[in-house]
């Protein structure tokens, strides 16, 4: 049986808590792990869910605001410290790399293995990323108040199984824009920062609501629905998961520590 899931390190929005901590995911497709997003205190969330920070090779940020990459210099940082020589690949906008360059020049660290950065600079369309023998990754634009793009990951199935495809998309408004990019996906992790009650609040700051996340997901026909990047202000995530489920049925709503399977 071939293991295809998500860990979720990090479901809350740019403020963290207790319960929910900043954008980070890992997801395994049949052995291969990819790190989505590296918000602050990723490296400890890796520690504390038994993800081994050593055999990560690519990250996959979505945006940089810094709920979504503060993390990142020091799970680098870390890797070096614990003698890390295998390259890094890192997917995210440009200024990725002046970001990074600036903070490991001010704080004087200094990091041996090569880290790669990929820079994504289209406004349409989507593109590959990268493939390997187990997956296939895309990269598309949302729409948010940065450079922010939602990735796709399409499984290479084996025994005449068909593909899974799994999709991460945050931050991001509203939008049919990315619907052909998720038509049909197996699992869509989407973002929902506010409840219905906040949908002008929403549109302002160019997020989703539980709503507006739920109605993509109908839209494009996915098989099921994770929310993420859950405000801290809601206490309740019940409330959250009944207004999604009575728009689309199939929904669930992250935690972290949880492993949500991308199923047939």
């Amino acid at each position: 049986m071939s293991n295809f899931y998500t860990t979720i390190l990090g479901s809350g929005a740019a403020l963290p808590t207790v319960a929910r901590h900043c954008s980070a995911q890992v997801l395994n497709v049949n052995g291969f792990r990819i790190l989505f997003d590296c918000g602050e205190n990723t490296q400890t969330q890796l520690r504390v869910y038994h993800q081994k920070m050593q055999g990560l090779s690519h990250i996959c940020l979505t945006h940089l605001h810094g709920d979504h990459f503060f993390g990142l210099p020091g799970l680098l940082s870390s890797m070096h410290l614990c003698g890390r020589v295998q390259p890094v690949d890192v997917y995210a906008p440009a200024g990725i790399r002046k970001a990074m360059d600036v903070l490991m020049d001010v704080s004087g660290s200094h990091i041996t293995f090569e880290i790669n950065y990929h820079e994504l600079q289209f406004a349409e369309g989507m593109q590959l990323l990268f493939e390997t023998d187990l997956c296939r990754v895309f990269a598309f634009p949302l729409v948010h108040s940065v450079p922010t793009y939602g990735y796709l990951v399409e499984e290479i199935p084996r025994g005449g199984n068909p593909a899974r495809r799994y999709a991460y998309c945050t931050d991001t408004a509203y939008t049919d824009t990315i619907l052909p990019f998720i038509e049909g996906v197996n699992l869509l992790c989407m973002e929902s920062t506010f409840d219905k009650g906040f949908a002008s609040v929403a549109q302002e700051k160019l997020h989703c609501t539980t709503v507006m996340a739920a109605t993509m997901a109908r839209e494009a026909h996915a098989k099921q629905l994770l929310l993420t990047h859950i405000s801290a202000r809601f206490k309740e995530p019940e409330k959250l998961l009944a207004e999604a489920q009575e728009v689309f049925a199939h929904t669930q709503i992250a935690a972290d520590g949880e492993r949500y399977e991308v199923c047939y």
